[in-house]
């Protein structure tokens, strides 16, 4: 019986005390139902008493009382013991607790999805890099990140859109393409252009594409540069990101929104509701009416708009497009940028609470020897996507920038993440998997097999060790679910450590597989099941975080 199980049955519980006339309460749509930090405590602890008593009229420990006598008549229920001002401390049957592995096993890839999110239908923007330049650190950081949260939300039901938006308008690809041109000629990038043997590599590309590229007219030439160059740039943005296993739904074009005059609409929208004026030549928003700190500019005195019309603009479409939230993941150095967005989807008429999530990060720093690490060899000082999948593989690499909440700032030391030893966590869970996969190839060797569901006699598990272990892969679902609605991907990758360890902790005490001439008892398949429950969790955890789980290591 998994926590959400036994939620079901103390809430049938309190229907069954209410329908008899004993508590003259409302039956709530969800009851608390924890681990108690005691295991002596029994299994699992509910406060739904306390809860009840004051509606009800009635002291705290008589509620728990009725509610008490009515679980312990449960086949799966084994005690119930009331304990201080009302709490109800439950342990489950033994055959209870054991049928968690089963129900882990024959379940498999989806063990631990749930439909808490169900109907919402979310866009999720995240990396979202210029086509200037190579991932760096900070966009890595956003991949893994980005991609575990989409993987999370759906597990959890909700429709998740992952989006790259690419702003290929502007005046920064105006320098990236003067810089493909100083490079292609042969001349010094210019002082606000871009540096880096990638800009090089990319001008060499455009020449080879167009070998009359440098005979056109400056303003042709760039504009060839620019275009070629952005493809290019963003080809190879896409590639690296498709190795590091991170793909997305829609690469939208900041372009597109400029021709197709969705920036106008954008614009008329907000002057319809009453939200945009003209001043100094400008056009502006007035966000100051939704708490931003000063009014912004959707046009300049140049005619030109500004990157915020584009945000505007872009809002819109994803909203048009049907999505429900739209959920946008950025660097800790645009903290600014928060109180303008949540004005211009208030000024369109929306909801910000509702409708609009801005996740910021802190930053990633590379160490070793407890030393700040340089090592592009394309970049200058930037140090890229590729160079940290070099230094440490790609799982590692997930697993590490994935480890941490968002909101805290990563030194994340090489020494530790490359290493193949217990101490590197990535390692210490997968090698769990890897361990797990080596007792069920030994077993099939040995012709010991799980069988049928309905056979293993899981009330064998009684050891104290497998019941702390049953408990942990009964949290998965809860786990996912609070990692999913806080996203919060660090909390699975924190869970799966402990999960590692409570596993090493289990077949070190309790031996698995019969030896010599011993016959396979039902223990050793009730065992081979928990086992094999466990590698799924591990299995199911690791692929959330975008993460092998290899069957040797």
């Amino acid at each position: 019986m998994t926590p959400e199980q036994l939620q079901a049955v103390v809430r049938t519980a309190v229907g069954a005390v209410v329908e008899r006339g004993a508590l003259p309460v409302e039956v709530p749509a969800e009851v608390v139902v924890e681990r108690p930090k005691n295991p002596e405590h029994g299994d699992y602890a509910t406060n739904v008493a306390l809860r009840l008593a004051k509606p009800a009229g009635r002291p705290p420990r008589e509620v728990a009382g009725l509610l008490a006598e009515e679980l312990r008549a449960h086949p799966g229920i084994a005690s119930v013991d009331v304990a201080g001002p009302g709490f109800l401390n439950i342990t489950l049957a033994q055959g209870a607790l054991g049928r968690i592995a089963v129900d882990a096993v024959t379940t498999g890839p989806t063990y631990g999805h749930t439909g808490t999110l169900a109907g919402q239908r979310l866009n999720l923007e995240f990396v979202s890099a210029n086509p200037t330049g190579p991932v760096h650190i900070g966009g890595t950081r956003w991949a893994a990140v980005g991609d575990a949260l989409g993987r999370l939300l759906e597990a959890s039901g909700a429709a998740v859109t992952r989006e790259y938006y690419f702003n290929d308008a502007g005046a920064q690809i105006d320098r990236f393409a003067r810089s493909l041109m100083a490079a292609a000629a042969g001349r010094p990038v210019p002082g606000d252009g871009y540096a880096g043997d990638y800009i090089g590599e990319i001008a060499t590309q455009v020449v080879a594409a167009e070998p009359g590229v440098l005979e056109l007219p400056e303003e042709q030439q760039q504009e060839r540069f620019r275009e070629r160059g952005v493809e290019l740039m963003f080809a190879e943005i896409k590639r690296t990101l498709a190795a590091f296993g991170v793909e997305f739904d829609v690469y939208f074009s900041e372009r597109t929104l400029h021709e197709t005059g969705a920036l106008e609409k954008a614009i008329a929208r907000l002057r319809e509701n009453g939200h945009v004026y003209e001043a100094d030549g400008a056009t502006w928003l007035r966000t100051t009416d939704f708490g931003d700190d000063k009014d912004r500019p959707l046009v300049k005195s140049d005619g030109d708009p500004t990157y915020f019309a584009a945000d505007c603009a872009y809002y819109l479409d994803k909203r048009s497009r049907g999505f429900d939230k739209v959920v946008i993941m950025l660097g800790a150095d645009h903290a600014g940028y928060v109180g303008r967005y949540r004005a211009l989807v208030a000024a369109v008429g929306d909801d910000p609470d509702a409708n609009l999530e801005i996740l910021l990060g802190q930053l990633v720093n590379l160490v070793r020897d407890g030393e700040p690490v340089r090592m592009s060899k394309r970049a200058g000082t930037v140090v890229l996507l590729e160079d940290l999948v070099e230094a440490v593989g790609a799982d590692a690499a997930r697993y590490a920038l994935a480890r941490a909440s968002v909101d805290q700032q990563i030194d994340l030391d090489l020494d530790l993440w490359s290493r193949q030893t217990n101490d590197n966590p990535v390692f210490y869970v997968q090698y769990a998997h890897a361990r797990i996969s080596s007792v069920l190839r030994n077993a099939a060797d040995l012709g010991v097999v799980l069988g049928d569901p309905g056979d293993v006699d899981v009330a064998q598990l009684t050891h104290e060790r497998e019941n702390t272990l049953l408990r942990a892969i009964g949290e998965f679902p809860r786990v996912l679910t609070s990692a999913a609605e806080l996203r919060a991907p660090h909390r699975v990758a924190r869970y799966l450590e402990e999960l590692a360890g409570t596993y090493h902790r289990f077949y070190d005490s309790c031996r698995v597989l019969p030896r010599g001439d011993e016959e396979t008892t039902p223990l050793a398949v009730a065992r081979l099941w928990l086992c094999a429950a466990t590698a799924v969790v591990l299995r199911n955890g690791l692929g959330v975080l975008g993460v092998s789980a290899p069957e040797r290591m």
